[in-house]
């Protein structure tokens, strides 16, 4: 993937979160739904088309403490996995 592209979020999902800062995605059309801990919960606010990767990884380590070494390789599977599920994408220019 271009390593300026900006992941968006599927604007249909629902995000319900919880007390404990964890939250569950939730997808009405198929139902399919997605647990998510409080670190996934603050990179899906991110994903609004406006953040890289990169970007995203930077607001990660200055919000949080103990960030691993491999946090990149992290996010990169954790984004992949939501763009596996039809939950994120990328926006095409020109449409």
């Amino acid at each position: 993937m271009d390593k300026n592209a900006k992941p968006i979020a599927n604007s249909q999902l629902v995000l319900r979160e919880e007390f404990d800062d964890w939250a569950i995605l939730f997808d009405p059309d198929t139902g399919d739904g997605f647990g998510m801990n409080p670190i996934g919960v603050f990179v899906w606010k991110l994903l609004d088309g406006e953040h890289t990767e990169h970007e995203i990884l930077a607001h990660i380590e200055e919000h949080f403490e103990s960030v691993p070494a491999d946090a990149s390789a992290h996010l990169a599977e954790f984004i992949k996995d939501l763009i596996d599920r039809g939950f994120v994408g990328y926006e095409v220019p020109g449409l």
